[in-house]
């Protein structure tokens, strides 16, 4: 096991977890670098950040049995994590109910804990339209989407509860995008449009958020595509 998965810990939320009182744990690293992302610290000063070893999160976990129902895995990015399925058995081992946040560019990661049934809840982040998804996780127009793909093609085979969800902004997402983002994942049940807000730890700068009315016109737009969509974070 190795003992440096985490670099954060929320003991308490009725957030992240909806439905369950749970503790979040944050992994430190990302393969991407999205400008609007509100944890840069874990994902561009990684090894500033302080480390808990398994021990100290197990321990933490037994104490809570009874109080907490559940904990959500986030990050940085959770699937980049050597031991990560085994700590996520360690924890199913308590009793508790396990949520993963993943930006979907791991998809032979994913379906492993799926099938090793140990996962309740996967939230996958959609960070923009194909055409400009490379510009958006901070590449190019060349970026890679089979992974994406692939780790969307495993969830909707329904194995497991999950969402797809996008902090949109902007700087980054014009209606033509939320338009062409319905038309991608068109039918699926469960979809959020997040409003970027700035945390004062992001990775870029300059990124312009919509405000609340704005928000709902996107939502019309994916409601074309996704009749169960929802607005979060307005």
């Amino acid at each position: 096991m190795n003992k440096d998965i985490f670099a954060g810990l929320q003991k308490l939320t009725l957030l992240d977890f909806p439905g369950y009182v749970a503790c979040t744990l944050f992994t430190r690293g990302c393969n991407m670098r999205c400008p609007f992302c509100h944890n840069a610290s874990l994902v561009v000063r990684a090894e500033e950040q302080k480390m808990y070893t398994n021990e100290e999160i197990m321990y933490f976990l037994k104490k809570r049995q009874g109080i907490l129902d559940g904990v959500a895995i986030t990050g940085g990015e959770p699937t980049l994590m050597p031991g990560l399925a085994d700590f996520m058995a360690d924890v199913r081992e308590l009793g508790y109910k396990i949520k993963l946040d993943t930006n979907g560019t791991r998809p032979e990661v994913l379906r492993d804990i799926i099938e090793r049934g140990l996962v309740d809840y996967v939230a996958m982040d959609i960070k923009n339209s194909r055409s400009r998804y490379g510009e958006t996780v901070g590449f190019d127009s060349s970026y890679d989407l089979r992974p994406i793909d692939e780790s969307i093609a495993i969830l909707r085979e329904g194995k497991v509860d999950f969402e797809f969800r996008t902090t949109v902004s902007k700087t980054f997402h014009s209606h033509a995008n939320i338009f062409a983002m319905g038309e991608w994942l068109a039918g699926n049940d469960k979809f959020f449009l997040q409003q970027f807000k700035d945390s004062g730890d992001i990775i870029g700068d300059g990124i312009e958020s919509y405000d609340e009315a704005e928000m709902k016109v996107l939502l019309d737009i994916i409601l074309r595509f996704v009749p169960n969509a929802q607005l979060r974070g307005v």
